[in-house]
């Protein structure tokens, strides 16, 4: 069979072959491998779409690294997603400029009383052991704007900020040749970031895995596109397979912008336990909760959300969330409790059925687009 077309601006705007990208997917826990590594990055650039590296679970330096190692291995566009926080207050000795790395169960004693109370009580009740992980004070969510000079010093082809306005850094990246993207959840900010001069917006409905907004992908998408004129829009969340892209070009978008999917792959850096309770859910398998990071994020359903609601208490500020349901959550995982196990993961969870290497899910997802495109929608649509 002669290899299939499919092909928007964004194909020239990047220099791919196919209008698809993998998100840059960073990790549910400290210490945990990222969810969109350098293998995934280069399978999916390798096979004609975009590549896009979560860069928020390395350190400053980790990240240069990586930057480097997927340019050693292919010479095709790819894109490193950043999460860039308004504001980052950590206090005590996690703010220390010349403190690199500390003990996770040491850094959870700067969380304010009740919640190190409730954390303590859940570990007894659970019989949850001491987690050895190490918490490093230097990754690029603690240090953003260091972060984003390595992007800009390395000319990135695509920088993507999966938090936060890139805006800022637009002239500066356009100076040597970059693109800039910017994810959104509504149509105010959708108008907000077009105005601030990105090259591409993600619109990513309540369907997406990860940090997600309330607004679902089938009403986001036109409003967004209407919001940004004239700047093009990827549509995220809900889109796993070929009937999801075709979906997102018919309602005016340039390409998309895909996680799950990618994530459960050979490739995808999530750990095994979480790659096997998407493959095991339903539709109805994930939940939306503040649990993790104390911003909105939807994840594999599982018990730690009900023990968090238990709880009483409300999330604190991103990141410092994240202390509490890392602690946990490695807890969990060396004592085998895998019913409160669960890792980022969108509501397309429920049509994904196995494992496969990522260059397979997209050139599968580019057949059946083209299929739907040029044949399945002229046999069964009359137009005139």
């Amino acid at each position: 069979m002669a290899k299939r077309i499919l092909k928007t601006r964004l194909c020239d705007m990047l220099g791919i072959e196919y209008p698809i990208l993998s998100a840059g997917m960073g990790p549910t826990l400290i210490g945990e491998n990222t969810g969109a590594p350098v293998e995934l990055v280069v399978a999916v650039s390798e096979a004609g779409g975009l590549g896009v590296l979560g860069g928020s679970g390395f350190t400053v330096d980790e990240l240069r690294d990586a930057i480097r190692e997927i340019k050693r291995q292919t010479d095709k566009p790819f894109g490193v997603d950043l999460l860039l926080p308004k504001k980052l207050s950590l206090g005590g000795p996690l703010e220390s400029d010349t403190i690199q790395e500390i003990p996770l169960r040491k850094a959870i004693k700067e969380l304010p009383k009740p919640y190190l109370d409730w954390l303590h009580k859940v570990m007894e009740e659970l019989n949850l052991p001491d987690t050895n992980v190490t918490l490093k004070l230097n990754t690029t969510t603690m240090r953003p704007k260091e972060s984003v000079q390595v992007c800009i010093e390395e000319k990135v082809p695509l920088f993507c900020a999966g938090l936060g306005n890139p805006g800022f850094m637009v002239e500066e990246a356009h100076a040597v040749g970059m693109k800039v993207l910017g994810i959104t959840g509504n149509a105010k900010n959708a108008k907000r970031m077009a105005e601030s001069g990105i090259d591409l917006l993600v619109a990513q409905g309540h369907e997406g895995g990860g940090h997600t907004g309330r607004i679902g992908t089938m009403a986001l998408v036109p409003a967004a596109i209407d919001a940004a004129i004239p700047v093009p829009v990827l549509a995220a969340g809900g889109i796993g397979d070929g009937r999801g892209l075709a979906a997102a070009l018919a309602l005016g978008c340039v390409g998309v912008w895909v996680g799950t999917r990618f994530l459960t792959t050979n490739e995808g850096g999530a750990l095994e336990v979480n790659k096997q309770r998407i493959i095991d859910s339903a539709d109805e398998g994930t939940r939306v909760s503040t649990a993790y990071t104390g911003k909105t994020l939807r994840a594999s359903l599982n018990k730690f959300h009900q023990l968090w609601d238990e709880s009483g208490l409300d999330p604190l500020p991103f990141p410092i969330q994240v202390l509490i349901s890392s602690t946990l959550q490695w807890s969990f995982i060396e004592a085998n409790q895998v019913d409160y196990i669960g890792g980022l993961a969108g509501q397309i969870s429920g049509i994904i059925h196995e494992i496969k290497p990522a260059r397979q899910v997209l050139e599968d997802m580019v057949e059946e687009a083209v299929d739907i495109l040029t044949r399945k929608l002229p046999q069964t649509v009359i137009t005139k």
